[in-house]
């Protein structure tokens, strides 16, 4: 029930305490304050990590190879280790049921590209219809490479949107021709990359056909593979591992590798980093979580501080209340209500000015792995809910300390 007069004596202490309210609820609102700012840049790590990854399927695995570093079986260090079809196919053969996407690639180094009287240079590769979905690339025109254009060893091409931009401006580049080494291909379709102009400076062809003209043989320089997901992060990790070794060893095997020669073969697993990254992140949220909530309880230790000084000003006037028959309860709710009030319109202003400042700040941040800090709204007004009622509680026991205090001492309290 709304009690005009209580309100009216709460907010005469207040301003006859302007000081002490105001330092009182300043720590109140810097404990929100600085927990909001903290939880929103553990998202914003969170969100510029996931970034990273965008770039390419999250569970991807790549294998690429280097020379020999270590004598093995006769064999002299400093040969260079050479993968061919038959190694891809070998592994996607015997994994297959653990297989999601999976790819060869084939670099092509010195093509020289021509489009009408322009002379122009970029990467050139030639992979299957999977390295699509490997790359984590969409579509903005047209199609992607098909099993057809591999069986057929057609001459098509899929250009990034950056060349699509630096040749054709506004203008449709699908059936336009680009020369490669003086053979015309045709393009067929353009993508966008997440990971920007430099993955977007690409053109990929069929790895069949760049094999075929441009003399590669069977010859590969990395192959890609992503992994059919697990129940569980955990498990997709070490899903992930378990493929990673087999295939290292298998193709230590079949070209003669030193098992302790860790440069001839190299794999990269991308769930190692994403566990690793993610993990970092988690522990950062943590602290940060830590260093927030300390600086709450602070806050609240202030609000207790705060009433245990009112009941102690307040005490003879307590007195004189429960001497003409006020309820201890009554007592209670008047302290109480007044703690509540400070950690409420204070708790309340740190959240407003937190997220504001978030909000006005956020979209515009984007540093090494800290991208749109930001905090959830439900999120942030269950912690004031939780400071208001740490506020309670804080005001509590002087408030039952009051409520219990004798009339006679009260009124020869000095």
């Amino acid at each position: 029930m709304f009690d005009l007069d209580r309100w009216i004596e709460i907010f005469e202490t207040i301003r006859k305490n302007k000081l002490r309210t105001f330092l009182t609820g300043l720590s109140v609102a810097s404990g929100i304050f600085i927990l909001v700012i903290l939880l929103g840049f553990g998202q914003g790590m969170e969100n510029g990590v996931r970034k990273e990854f965008e770039a390419d399927a999250s569970n991807r695995i790549w294998v690429w190879t280097r020379v020999t570093t270590k004598e093995f079986k006769g064999l002299n260090p400093g040969r260079r280790i050479q993968m061919n079809n038959e190694d891809f196919e070998t592994i996607a053969a015997t994994h297959e049921n653990e297989l999601d996407k999976k790819s060869n690639v084939f670099r092509v180094f010195g093509a020289l590209m021509n489009y009408k009287n322009e002379s122009i240079s970029y990467r050139i590769e030639g992979v299957t219809a999977d390295y699509q979905q490997i790359e984590n690339q969409s579509m903005v025109l047209g199609r992607y490479l098909n099993q057809n254009d591999l069986d057929q060893r057609t001459k098509v091409m899929v250009i990034g949107n950056k060349i699509k931009q630096d040749l054709f401006k506004d203008a449709d580049p699908i059936n336009e021709f680009i020369e490669l080494s003086g053979i015309s291909f045709k393009i067929v379709g353009v993508y966008s990359d997440p990971g920007g102009d430099r993955e977007e400076e690409r053109v990929v062809i069929p790895i069949s056909t760049a094999q075929r003209i441009f003399n590669g043989g069977n010859r590969v320089n990395n192959i890609s593979f992503t992994l059919k997901p697990a129940k569980t992060f955990d498990q997709s990790v070490e899903n992930a591992k378990e493929f990673a070794t087999k295939v290292e060893n298998f193709l230590k095997t079949s070209h003669t590798v030193a098992p302790e020669d860790n440069s001839a073969i190299n794999v990269y697993n991308s769930m190692e980093d994403a566990k690793r990254f993610f993990s970092l992140t988690n522990n950062i949220k943590l602290f940060f979580w830590f260093v927030g909530i300390c600086t709450i309880i602070a806050g609240v230790v202030g609000v207790s501080n705060i009433m245990l000084i009112i009941v102690k000003d307040r005490t003879k006037e307590i007195g004189i209340r429960k001497a003409i028959g006020a309820k201890p309860w009554s007592i209670v709710g008047m302290i109480l209500q007044e703690a509540i009030f400070v950690t409420a319109v204070f708790g309340f202003a740190g959240l407003i000015l937190g997220m504001g400042l978030l909000e006005l700040i956020g979209p515009n941040v984007e540093i090494d792995y800290v991208v749109n800090p930001s905090v959830n709204f439900q999120m942030a007004i269950t912690m004031v809910v939780v400071l208001i009622i740490a506020g309670a509680l804080a005001g509590f026991i002087p408030a039952w300390k009051a409520a219990n205090i004798q009339p006679v001492k009260a009124l020869s309290h000095e």
